[in-house]
Order: C-alpha cells, then structure tokens, then sequence
C-alpha cells in the first residue's frame, strides 16, 4: 500500500487498487473477475453516491480488427491456445440455426467484419505488470500487451497500450488507448466497450441511455423499456462514420438506478473526445440481459509502422449538461501522454 496526500494505491499480485476522495476503481493483473483490461467488474465506485457500474467493467478492449469477410479460413486456422483465428461472427453456410441467430443478434449481419490479430484482449490475454505512476495531482495506471496470432498472411506482434490517469478532486478518469501496427490494412480499428455493458433485469438497474451523437444536437434519451427485448445493432441506435455526420460530442451514458428502491442515480459516462476517431458504435440489446455499448475507433488506412490512438473521459456525472461541459474542457484529442511531473493530452 502506497499513500499520496489524497489517495491510496493498493497492490498485489492479482490487481491493482486505487482509492480516492471521490472514486474507487481497480484495474486487474491476472484472474480478474470478469475481463483482464480496463477497469475491473464490480470496483468503479462513485464515493458521492455510493452508485457503482451495473456491467462486466469498463474501456474493456476487444479484437485488431479490420472491414471484411473471414469465410475462406474461418474455423480452419486455430491459435496457439486453442480458439480459431477466424469465425467470431455468422456466416451464411453456418449450419446451427441457434448459433445463427446469436450471433445475428450479437452482431448484426451488415457490415462483415474480421480479425488481424488476437488474441481478443479481454478474456485471453495472459497475466500483465502495469506501471503506476503517482504525481502531485493524480494516479497513473499503464498495462501493454503484444498481439500473440494473426489471420492468415498477417503479422503478430503490434502492442496494444492503455494508459489510464485518475485526476486528483474528479469523479471521472482519463483513458487512451494505443495501437503501434505490425501489419498494413486499408481500414483497421480496434473494438472495445465505452463506456460499458449495462447488466439489468426489465431495466432495473438503469432508467435510461444517453446517445449525444443521434437525434439532432440534443441528442438521444432512450427509455429502460426499448431494452426488454434483444435486438441486433444494425437495428436502431447505430452509428457509423460513413453513414452519419461527425457530431461534435461524442457521449455513450447510462442512468444508475437503484435495483431495491428504483431511485435514480448518477449518469454513468463515456466521452471519446475527438468524435472524428469513431468508424462505428452501437448500443443494442443482446440476448442474456445485457447491453452491449461497444466503440470501434480509427477505421482507417494503416502501414506497418504506424500508430493511431483514442482518448476518452469515464466517470459519473450528475447530469447530461456536466458532460457537456467537461467535454468541453477537453474535446479534441487522441493521445493522453503522463510522467512525474504531470499529465497532458493532445
């Protein structure tokens, strides 16, 4: 246990806790309770109200993806530890009508997408040992990890980066992910989850979902209830940069609620702060009782060699103008930069 004047880090062998004014959050090294990146399942605590994130964690990070069929390899190109390269998605010649529909409602069936490198970050990736960086005003958090296989006629080895910076005084936390590409791809993204899936059950333990970029300048309230039965997420509330004007906000929240009382809580949000980073998001319901709010960012020409990044603020908030008005405050960058002395974005 390590103490500044305004915070305390814990640290052992399996996770890495921080303890703040404001804030409670931990971020996993091995065995974590549900997913190995971003900020671990059940630890995001809103010290103001007592609220915590009703999903599996948050800025959870996913496959190196890429526009495109996997069909001609799919499920004939297996990994070191066991999984296929290929086939995270339906294919029409798939024979299992229930896997078909799954994975329809999981992933829709318009846009074909495919992975170049693996393995997918959350749930197989091997033990890591983040940095900590403790500074005058904040807490710093930095885990990596190098891609381990690819699809066939890829490279392995581009090093996924996520640096997370806890501000000193704020109930929301910095994070940036990064990218440095082994391979060339005319429009690569990585997925991740921003800010995080919402558990629930009938909606109990959120009243609403906030879209920033849809509807117009004000806009997207959607109610608990359009979350009652799945649907797949080139449905509705989709978002995709070819397909939609760049808004100049780029806000994903959910309304807390209370499971026992129904009382509402704080707005949990997600503010990726330059919305020209976005190639896709959706906010859809699957089937299990979980909403899934998953973000691709870049979807763009990449060379090996090259890098690209995306910044986002996750925290509580206590209304939809606050996020505004932070966002404000820091709108515009990709790339979040730390070291003794501070913390910068650009």
């Amino acid at each position: 246990m390590k103490d500044t004047a305004w915070a305390t880090v814990f640290e052992d062998d399996r996770r890495i806790r921080i303890e703040t004014s404001e804030l409670e959050a931990a971020i996993p090294k091995r065995d974590p309770k549900q997913w190995m990146t971003g900020i671990e399942k059940g630890s995001f605590v809103d010290r103001k109200t007592g609220f915590r994130e009703a999903g599996d964690g948050l800025m959870v990070v996913d496959w190196l993806m890429e526009a495109g069929s996997d069909e001609s390899y799919s499920g004939s190109v297996i990994a070191d530890d066991g999984h296929g390269v290929g086939r995270y998605r339906w294919h029409e010649n798939e024979p299992d009508p229930v896997s078909r529909e799954y994975a329809i409602l999981s992933h829709g069936s318009s846009h074909q997408k495919r992975m170049i490198e693996g393995p997918q970050l959350c749930h197989r990736m091997k033990p890591v040992q983040p940095d900590v960086t403790r500074g005058r005003d904040f807490i710093a958090v930095r885990t990596w990890y190098r891609f381990e296989y690819a699809a066939p006629g890829r490279n392995t080895g581009s090093w996924w980066t996520q640096l997370i910076v806890f501000p000193r005084g704020e109930r929301f936390f910095m994070l940036m992910d990064r990218i440095e590409s082994v391979n060339d791809s005319p429009e690569m993204f990585l997925r991740n989850d921003t800010p995080g899936c919402v558990r629930h059950t009938r909606g109990d333990s959120f009243s609403e979902i906030y879209l920033s970029y849809l509807s117009g300048p004000q806009g997207l309230r959607i109610p608990s209830s359009e979350f009652f039965d799945p649907f797949p997420p080139d449905r509705k509330f989709g978002y995709r940069r070819d397909l939609n004007r760049t808004p100049d906000h780029f806000i994903r929240a959910y309304r807390l609620r209370d499971p026992e009382t129904g009382a509402d809580g704080p707005w949990l949000g997600g503010l990726t702060l330059d919305p020209s980073v976005v190639y896709e998001a959706w906010c859809s319901q699957r089937p299990g009782d979980i909403i899934v709010m998953i973000l691709e960012m870049h979807g763009r020409p990449v060379k090996a060699g090259d890098t690209f990044s995306a910044a986002h603020i996750v925290g509580y908030f206590d209304s939809i103008e606050e996020m505004h008005a932070v966002y404000g405050r820091y709108r515009g960058h990709r790339k979040l930069a730390v070291d003794a002395s501070g913390w910068t974005l650009s």
